[in-house]
């Protein structure tokens, strides 16, 4: 018998889902089962919903405008632009839905050099505050490119892995900072 192309390609995405849904990476963050070892976060409503953007630029003191995907660009030359997490910098997660989606999140603590946690708005697309909520970096390399989020709805780590184009700030860079004297 032979399936439909469409039929096939729902066929072989249903494998692909349930195959991400049942790996479970061993981080500190779980406890025995997959099921959170993590007490803490917590959901805040605001008056309004809130997008990302606004968000971070408001929480982080990062005073850039656009897109959370153009973000990296946009702090060159402004900003300083890392690989690693510091307190107060900007996570930069790009091509969550697509090529020009991007969120931003602000770092609040550093854990271990594989866990962070993070502050953040309309994170499942709800325009709700997202405080004190977990990242892992699940990249094999230890390098912080690719990463899970805290679902602190479902209490669980999240099964998509994430890209991460990097940190911003919090601080200035020094090269623009500078300015020119007579002397």
């Amino acid at each position: 018998m032979r399936l439909g192309a469409s039929r096939c390609a729902g066929v072989v995405a249903a494998c692909v889902l349930a195959c991400a849904c049942a790996t479970t990476p061993d981080h500190s963050i779980y406890s025995a089962g997959g099921r959170s070892s993590y007490a803490g976060g917590r959901i805040e409503e605001p008056a309004k919903p809130l997008q990302c953007v606004p968000f971070a630029r408001a929480e982080s003191g990062v005073n850039l405008v656009g897109d959370a995907w153009t973000w990296w660009d946009l702090a060159a030359g402004r900003y300083q632009r890392s690989n690693e997490p510091k307190l107060g910098s900007v996570l930069l997660l790009t091509g969550y839905a697509g090529p020009h989606r991007g969120h931003v999140a602000v770092v609040r603590a550093i854990d271990s050099s594989r866990q962070i946690r993070v502050d953040h708005a309309n994170w499942l697309d709800d325009g709700r505050i997202y405080r004190d909520d977990p990242v892992v970096d699940v990249s094999r390399d230890n390098d912080w490119s690719e990463v899970r989020v805290w679902n602190l709805r479902d209490n669980t780590l999240g099964a998509r892995i994430y890209p991460v184009r990097g940190f911003i700030g919090p601080d200035r860079d020094e090269a623009t900072d500078r300015v020119a004297s007579r002397d």
